[in-house]
């Protein structure tokens, strides 16, 4: 088993999405030639939704037993269940509800509107998660770990210098006050993230090009989150040219 850090680089954003598509069907039916059930961590950033829409769109989106995979996230807003702006509801418009999945393999954080509170939330989904468990802690055994970052370095809603990037226990945790709106989020925990066997880290935009530097080059992940964020087999960053600007020529790889 290796723990690898290494960046992959697309022309532009579209080249990226259509890149991330293609190696997640390739890999996901690989994978489900291997084990039974299947672990993917989405997320809800920009990239993330060309990604899904490539795959949807793909000639081999069918081509993955969809009843074998589960599909859970890395973070959500705290708002009502048909929010525009829930990353659940932005996956299912773009995938999940054009795919042939059963319900219960679809696992979303509980909403605001769903009668608990924050905290509860946390504990709930939390408690989903040790439900399912095959791997360490309490976990499912997350086999792709989808991840965005911030132009401050955030990735999830584990933000600098916040207490809950420094949680060590919990798998799931509440977060008021966010920096960015909405105030109020749930989150899985950086080491909650880092038992995941493949994180891919999607990245686009100059915008982004100095905190992926800082992240590479070893930045404390209190102030840099994304820096302490690493899967046990391997870490891809996949990003675009003007994302990778800063990026020094020896850590770019040429394939996966």
């Amino acid at each position: 088993m290796t723990n690898e850090r290494r960046v992959l680089v697309s022309a532009d954003s579209d080249a990226l999405a259509a890149s991330i598509a293609a190696r997640f069907l390739t890999k996901t039916v690989d994978l489900l030639d291997e084990t039974e059930f299947v672990n993917i961590v989405l997320e809800g950033g920009r990239v993330a939704m060309k990604v899904l829409e490539s795959i949807n769109s793909s000639p081999a989106r069918d081509s993955v037993d969809w009843s074998r995979v589960h599909f859970w996230w890395g973070d959500e807003r705290w708002v009502p269940a048909d929010d525009a702006e829930r990353n659940d509801g932005k996956a299912r418009r773009a995938l999940l509800d054009h795919i042939d999945i059963p319900a219960e393999n679809v696992h979303s954080y509980p909403a605001s509107d769903s009668g608990m509170t924050l905290d509860e939330a946390a504990l709930a989904y939390a408690q989903t998660l040790a439900d399912h468990s095959n791997g360490d802690a309490g976990l499912p055994r997350f086999d792709i770990t989808f991840l965005g970052v911030g132009p401050d370095g955030h990735t999830a809603s584990l933000f600098p210098d916040r207490q809950e990037v420094l949680e060590r226990e919990a798998t799931v945790v509440a977060v008021r006050n966010s920096p960015k709106p909405p105030a109020e989020r749930l989150t899985l925990t950086r080491h909650a993230i880092n038992s995941s066997h493949r994180i891919w880290v999607e990245i686009s935009g100059a915008d982004k090009a100095a905190v992926l530097g800082l992240a590479l080059a070893g930045a404390a992940y209190t102030e840099v989150p994304i820096a302490g964020i690493k899967g046990r087999k391997r870490t891809v960053f996949f990003v675009d040219r003007a994302a990778a600007s800063e990026v020094p020529e020896n850590l770019i790889a040429p394939t996966y």
